[in-house]
């Protein structure tokens, strides 16, 4: 029997530890889940092999480069397994391939290079500057995974009949109404300064982001829209859900370069209901 798809990337602020409880959150009956900031998509698969089915799915990202690859992931499994054998897990192969441009490659290609690159760069971490140019560092790891063939396999079944989008979050569930779950996982409001990892698209996500981000939230609960959000446990982002329900959790995170500041930490899950 082969395993359930599981995340295919790295990715900062990954869902995997509270996806359970974010997925309980969930109704019991979803017509289309819509995740619009998927990245790692945990929280997708962890919904994609539980008894809560849904019919129909889309997941956004803006970040065109991150879609590129679960479309890949979805339509060329096989084919992006081939180019990634291809390059060798070497410093020098990882800094001339995080100097090309993306466009330079075939979507297949392209889909390699992020995924090789995201696999052995320090922590996981996707982060560009602004001029949209990869720009983290070599991880140094003894002998990486880069691409685990039954897993892209897997994952590319689970995303068989998924809608897959790089656009704004917002034009992404346009077309959500009732018996539909959108679940928010944005770029988190900022703790510190030292815990700004909002940089996964060369534009960021700013705290007026933020704040349209938390209109879009009340106003797809008045169109009857089950959603759910998760951001960082600050009075800013109390400030802004106020009235919606609210569920503190603990996430491990260790994204921050001193091991000493990485550990659990107080993070919100936002539930908005039209009886609310």
């Amino acid at each position: 029997m082969t395993d359930p798809a599981r995340p295919f990337l790295k990715w900062a602020g990954g869902k995997r530890s509270l996806a359970t409880e974010i997925i309980a959150l969930f109704p019991r009956s979803i017509r289309t889940y819509y995740e619009p900031f998927v990245g790692g998509g945990a929280t997708f698969f962890t919904l994609a092999a539980t008894h809560k089915k849904f019919e129909n799915a889309v997941l956004n990202d803006y970040n065109s480069e991150l879609m590129n690859v679960y479309k890949c992931v979805r339509d060329f499994p096989d084919e992006l397994l081939e180019q990634v054998t291809r390059l060798a897990v070497s410093k020098d192969v990882y800094m001339r391939l995080r100097e090309k441009k993306p466009e330079d490659f075939s979507p297949v290609r392209r889909a390699a290079r992020t995924l090789f690159l995201n696999k052995t760069c320090f922590n996981g971490l996707y982060r560009v500057n602004k001029s949209g140019i990869f720009n983290v560092m070599w991880g140094d790891y003894k002998n990486p995974t880069v691409a685990d063939p039954e897993n892209i396999r897997a994952c590319s079944e689970a995303l068989g009949h998924v809608k897959i989008l790089a656009k704004d979050y917002a034009d992404a569930v346009k077309s959500a109404g009732p018996e539909d779950v959108v679940y928010f996982d944005p770029p988190y409001v900022e703790v510190s300064r030292t815990a700004n990892f909002t940089s996964y698209t060369s534009s960021g996500f700013s705290l007026d982001a933020q704040k349209k981000l938390a209109e879009c939230f009340h106003d797809l609960v008045l169109r009857g829209v089950a959603v759910v959000a998760s951001n960082s446990d600050t009075p800013i982002v109390r400030e802004l859900y106020d009235g919606w329900e609210l569920h503190e959790v603990k996430a491990r995170r260790s994204i921050n370069s001193k091991a000493s500041a990485r550990g659990p930490v107080g993070e919100l899950i936002i539930v908005g209901r039209r009886s609310q």
